[in-house]
C-alpha cells in the first residue's frame, strides 16, 4: 500500500527531438547537455524538490538508455525515498498488447496506475525540455484557490511570435474561455509553457474519454483541452513572469546557453541559493586554467584544461583546450578535445568530440545578418584544418 500524495507529478520525456538534429541522434532530448555541467531534464527535476513534490513519473521512449542512466535512483535530486521519489515509466505490453505513446495524452493515459497507486488531489504534467526555475507550491495555491478543474501556466510572448505557441485566451479573472493551437491570427500573447494542473478525477475522466475516441491524436492542446472548454470546465491561466525557455531547436538551445553569461545574465543559475539546481555530481577535480590562457564572460565547468582562450562560451566538464585555440560564441560539451590553433565561433559541439589541431568550425556574426550555428554530433572527430562552416551540422 502506497501513502496517498497531495500531488504527483508526471514528465514527459520521450520527445525524439529531431529539431536538434545531430545533438540527439543517440540522445533523448531531455538528457541533451546544458549550461556546462547540467542535462535540461535537471530543470523540471529540481523544480519538483524544491517546490515539495517528490513522486515524480518520468515517461520515457526515443534513445530512453543514457536518459535512464543518469536518473538511476534519482538520489542526486533527492527523488530516492521509500515509497515515493522518481520513476522512470517506459511503454510497456500489457494483455491488450503493446503500444508506444501516442501522443502526450497518451502517455499519461498509459501510466494511470502509477498515479492511481497515490491517490493523489492534483497531477502537475511537465515537459522535460524547457529551461526554468519555477515554485510548483505557487501555482497548486492558485489553482485551489480558484477552485480549479484544471490550471495551465502561462507567459505573454510578443505578439508576432504567439503563432508558434498555443495561446489562452482569458477574462479578467483569469478564467480561460478559449484556447488556440498556433493560431495564423493570434487573439492574446499569453503561451501556454505546456505546464498542467489537474485534479486526478478530472484527469481520470477526460483522458479516458479521449483514448475512447477514434478521432483524437491524443494530444493535450489539440485534442484534451478543447474538450474541457466545449464542457464549460472550471480552467485557469497562471501567469509565470520568470526565465522560460523551450530549448528544442539548435538556435534556442544556443541561445539558452548564452543567456547563463555576463554579470547580469537573463538566467541566473546561482540565484539566491533558495531554488538550486540539482545535477549527477561526477567527482571531477576542479578546473585547470593556464597562465597563457584568456578567459572573458565564460563558464567554464570542473575537470578542465583550458591554455587557449575563451570569450562568451559555455565549456562543460572534462574538456580539454589548447594552446592558441580560440573559443568564441560557443558550447562545448562535455569530454571534448580542442587542439591547438583551433577557432571556433558561433557553435556547439557534442560531447566526446576531438577538434584536432587548425580545424575552424564556424564563423563570426556579423550585426544585421542571420546568426547560423555551426554543430558537430557527440563523439566526431573534426580532423587537422578541416573547415566547417557557420551553419553546417555534422
Amino acid at each position: 500500500m502506497y501513502k496517498k500524495q497531495e500531488c504527483v507529478a508526471m514528465l514527459l520525456a520521450g520527445g525524439q527531438g529531431s529539431r536538434l538534429y545531430t545533438l540527439t541522434e543517440k540522445t533523448a532530448k531531455p538528457a541533451v547537455r546544458f549550461g556546462g555541467k547540467y542535462r535540461i531534464i535537471d530543470f523540471p527535476l529540481s523544480n519538483c524538490v524544491n517546490s515539495g513534490i517528490y513522486t515524480v513519473g518520468v515517461l520515457t521512449q526515443y534513445q530512453p538508455l543514457q536518459l535512464n542512466e543518469y536518473i538511476g535512483n534519482g538520489q542526486p535530486w533527492d527523488l530516492d525515498r521509500g515509497q515515493s521519489g522518481v520513476m522512470v515509466l517506459p511503454p510497456y505490453q500489457a494483455k491488450s498488447g503493446a503500444d508506444w505513446y501516442k501522443g502526450t495524452a497518451n502517455a499519461i493515459y498509459q501510466n494511470f496506475n502509477f498515479i492511481d497507486r497515490y491517490s493523489p488531489d492534483y497531477v502537475l504534467i511537465l515537459s522535460g525540455d524547457h529551461i526554468y526555475k519555477m515554485d510548483y507550491e505557487v501555482m497548486l495555491d492558485f489553482h485551489k484557490y480558484n477552485g480549479a478543474d484544471v490550471t495551465i501556466a502561462v507567459m505573454p510572448v510578443p505578439l508576432e511570435e504567439a503563432k508558434r505557441f498555443g495561446i489562452v485566451i482569458t477574462d479578467e479573472n483569469r478564467r480561460i474561455t478559449d484556447f488556440e493551437e498556433k493560431p495564423e491570427h493570434p487573439r492574446s500573447n499569453l503561451a501556454s509553457m505546456g505546464i498542467y494542473i489537474f485534479n486526478w478525477d478530472i484527469l481520470e475522466k477526460y483522458l479516458t474519454e479521449d483514448e475512447n475516441n477514434p478521432e483524437s491524436s491524443n494530444d493535450f492542446g489539440n485534442d484534451v483541452i478543447p474538450a474541457l472548454l466545449r464542457d464549460n470546465r472550471r480552467m485557469y491561466a497562471y501567469r509565470f513572469d520568470g526565465y522560460w525557455k523551450d530549448v528544442g531547436t539548435i538556435s534556442s538551445l544556443w541561445e539558452a546557453n548564452m543567456e547563463l553569461l555576463g554579470t547580469d545574465p537573463e538566467f541566473n543559475l546561482y540565484g539566491d541559493g533558495t531554488a538550486p539546481i540539482f545535477a549527477r555530481n561526477y567527482a571531477l577535480p576542479s578546473s585547470y586554467i593556464d597562465t597563457g590562457s584568456k578567459n572573458i564572460d565564460s563558464l567554464i565547468a570542473e575537470g578542465c584544461e583550458i591554455y587557449g582562450s575563451i570569450r562568451h562560451s559555455v565549456i562543460s566538464t572534462g574538456c580539454k583546450v589548447g594552446k592558441d585555440a580560440l573559443i568564441e560564441d560557443a558550447v562545448i560539451m562535455p569530454n571534448t578535445i580542442i587542439e591547438p590553433g583551433v577557432i571556433i565561433r558561433n557553435a556547439i559541439i557534442g560531447e566526446g568530440c576531438t577538434v584536432r589541431s587548425g580545424a575552424v568550425i564556424g564563423g563570426a556574426f556579423r550585426e544585421g545578418e542571420k546568426r547560423q550555428i555551426s554543430v558537430v554530433g557527440k563523439d566526431h572527430v573534426i580532423e587537422a584544418n578541416q573547415v566547417v562552416k557557420p551553419g553546417d551540422v555534422i
